[in-house]
């Protein structure tokens, strides 16, 4: 019987990435789409795998007359026996000892040749490997560095070769495709191969290389002397006009700040997170001059409603300018008229866009621009209204505003065909069965295990959708609009009616249901859902406290952070994608709410966690990993096929540093609150150069949890509050 195909596994790989341009690869930096278990191995520009194979490897040279320490030769000689080489070697690959993240866009890789050198236990042949990438380019700088006694001679040897498909085709675990004609060339000295299917174009340029595009390969021929090294360069371009996403700007997006802390996890965890970020920024064909954030490497390399949405909602701190494209990007693509097979209503923000038709090959087809999300639409509202708090100008927000009318007049429409509430059904059959953000087919199930029926009412949805109503009126106020009270009698009526609908009580006490399946039962399993909730306001200080002690209850938060379902539930299962595993912006939000309802020592269990995990990632945070207790396991158990790095997890070390300080600006009414969960987890905290109406912000808060100093935008009034745990 013939096994499935199945999702690639992307725990191990090296990542480097510079939005819409990324390399997945193996450790040692080589890539091999067409070997055993790496079918998502590539250089992926937008939605294309543009090369399949990228692999360095060596071999001993014959030692020409008159050479000179890192000259280059004319063709490789032979296999047999030379100077500083092993007799009989034929191309050897590179050993990986060492590979790293260095900095935005930059990889670091140290590998070790032992057929080349002395012949001695001690390595004399050492191969430094530095990756940059840029939009649409990946340069290679390779070192050969020999501390052998008699000079190397050696060929290095390039193979490269693309096959140019689409991403759901490595998503869905098939065996890469026969690689597209290569054609070489040399010019000005220069080695080149290229391929192309008249819509990508890729070509691999290698100064001093010799090119044959039968074997899709470029060589080199030199000799290192003691003590010397020799440096080669090779390049790749792609080129795709018609992409649907494009770079961002290169310039900064936000201000980074300073963090200095006496936990100093939280400023590792925070600088590697701003690196990651900065190369997730996109813009679209669409909306170039707006940026976001691409949600995710390597599933989700583009725009996505809900996770840009979130991740640039944590980002409000650093600035509001990511806020602004984001909130541009979604509102040029807002729905017009009714798809069913697009989901697009009036008013509706989109879930993703793509260059073309998504398809899994296993009944998922989405179409380029989808729309099946119930969520995006509020959080628009919700970041809408963050930002105006944050400092956005009001003539930046002016435009925007019949875009608010428009996704407000959804939410209206929607909660009217839900019997009050917010809810989906999938109407096409090839799209998402779940459309909230825990969107697996399996990820909503009732406490026995079950699994729930569409139309489905999630929980947070219905938070949100409140908090949306709620921000909407203020706007709609502010700025001179109509209709404010009757928002406000919405999101009364809205909490009113999900008092009475999605509380549940099991042997511990009363706790929000996960959802309200098609015949409007509570689906009652314990999960992370209900953290959502708290910093929406739709809880009273009793429902609050509820969720609260629920959350921090060990079945929920004695892992690497916050369980997305608890472990007593029937569903329930440590690497189960929705289902039992820790999802890092899901903890971020939580603590968010916890925070800021007074709940701090719940707050700083799950913070701990978080940080308890980061360096098992080397702080580069993924999309989620397994929920397995704390005392379990020694580190987090990765979940296999998480994306790496994550927009939201990533934002999300910005969200646990914001909730820290207690940070609550409402620029408009010119006041800045402060609301410190000290005594920090973290301990003594500084944070120099937040961003608050576009000027700096900065707050020290003691080990004692009372704030020592802030410095803070000339007009806004600061309130510090003290803290009171519970």
């Amino acid at each position: 019987m013939t096994s499935p195909e199945r999702q690639p596994l992307l725990h191990d790989l090296s990542v480097t990435l510079a939005a819409p341009t990324v390399v997945l690869s193996r450790p040692d930096g080589d890539l091999d789409a067409a070997a055993p278990g790496a079918a998502v191995h590539g250089v992926f520009h937008a939605d294309v795998r543009a090369v399949s194979l990228l692999r360095v490897t060596l071999r001993p040279d014959h030692a020409p007359s008159g050479e000179h320490a890192g000259e280059t030769l004319p063709a490789a000689g032979g296999e047999g026996e030379g100077a500083g080489g092993i007799a009989g070697a034929g191309w050897q690959p590179v050993i990986s000892v060492m590979n790293a993240t260095d900095g935005p866009g930059r990889s670091r890789f140290v590998g070790l040749v032992q057929a080349l050198g002395d012949a001695v236990p001690d390595p004399t042949v050492r191969v430094d490997r530095r990756r940059s990438v840029t939009p649409g380019r990946l340069t290679e700088h390779l070192t050969v560095l020999s501390t052998a006694t008699t000079p190397v001679h050696l060929a290095v040897r390039v193979e490269a070769a693309g096959d140019l498909v689409t991403l759901d085709h490595t998503k869905a675990g098939r065996a890469p495709r026969p690689p597209a004609t290569v054609t070489s060339q040399l010019q000005s000295g220069q080695g080149v191969l290229s391929w192309s299917d008249g819509t990508v174009a890729v070509a691999v340029s290698a100064p001093g290389a010799t090119p044959d595009a039968e074997r899709s390969t470029l060589t080199w021929t030199l000799t290192v002397k003691p003590g010397e090294s020799a440096d080669l360069f090779l390049t790749v371009e792609v080129s795709e006009p018609d992409a649907v996403v494009k770079a961002a700007d290169p310039r900064p997006t936000w201000r980074r700040p300073d963090i200095t802390a006496d936990d100093r996890r939280l400023p590792a965890l925070v600088a590697q997170s701003l690196d990651d970020l900065h190369s997730l920024r996109m813009t679209t064909a669409a909306s170039p001059g707006d940026t976001f954030l691409a949600a995710g490497i390597p599933w989700f390399f583009t725009l996505f409603g809900r996770d840009s949405l979130w991740a640039a909602r944590m980002l409000l701190p650093l600035g509001t300018d990511l806020a602004l494209g984001t909130l541009r990007t979604l509102a040029a693509q807002q729905g017009t008229r009714t798809d069913p097979a697009a989901e697009e209503e009036p008013g509706k923000i989109l879930h993703e866009v793509r260059r073309d038709v998504f398809d899994d090959g296993m009944g998922l087809r989405l179409p380029p621009v989808y729309y099946g999300t119930v969520d995006a639409t509020p959080l628009w509202i919700c970041l809408l209204h963050d930002a105006w708090r944050w400092g956005l100008p009001a003539a930046d927000i002016e435009p925007l505003l019949p875009a608010l009318k428009a996704a407000l007049g959804w939410i209206d429409a929607a909660a009217r065909a839900g019997d009050g509430f917010l809810s989906y059904i999938d109407h096409s059959g090839t799209g998402l069965s779940n459309q909230g953000w825990k969107d697996s087919a399996d990820a909503a199930r009732f406490a026995d295990g079950r699994l729930a029926q569409a139309p489905l009412a999630l929980a947070e949805v219905q938070g949100y959708a409140y908090e949306a109503a709620l921000a909407g009126a203020a706007l709609l106020d502010a700025f001179d609009l109509p209709d404010g009270e009757r928002w406000r009698t919405f999101a009364a009526d809205l909490a009113d009616h999900f008092r009475a609908r999605f509380w549940v009580s099991d042997q511990h006490g009363p706790y929000p249901a996960m959802a309200l399946d098609g015949s409007g039962r509570p689906v009652d399993s314990v999960t992370s859902n209900m953290g959502h909730l708290l910093a929406t306001g739709i809880l009273n200080a009793d429902e609050s406290a509820a969720v609260a002690a629920r959350l921090a209850a060990p079945d929920m938060s004695d892992a690497y952070g916050l369980r997305t379902m608890s472990s007593q539930s029937g569903g329930f299962g440590p690497l189960r994608y929705h289902c039992g595993t820790v999802w890092p912006h899901d903890t971020a939000i939580a603590v968010t709410g916890l925070a800021r309802t007074g709940h701090l020592e719940a707050a700083a269990r799950l913070i701990e966690g978080i940080l308890d995990a980061a360096p098992g990632f080397d702080y580069r945070l993924p999309e989620l990993w397994g929920g397995d207790a704390r005392a379990d396991a020694p580190a987090p158990v990765p979940y296999p096929a998480a994306c790496r790095p994550q927009a939201w997890s990533a934002a999300s070390a910005i969200a646990l540093m914001a909730a820290l300080i207690g940070l609550e600006p409402d620029v408009p009414a010119g006041r800045l609150h402060l609301r410190p969960t000290g005594p920090l987890p973290v301990g003594a905290l500084t944070v120099a150069g937040l961003t608050v109406a576009g000027e700096r912000l900065d707050v020290t808060i003691g080990t004692d949890g009372r704030i020592e100093s802030v410095s803070a935008p000339s007009g806004l009034i600061v309130e510090e509050h003290a803290a009171s745990r519970s």
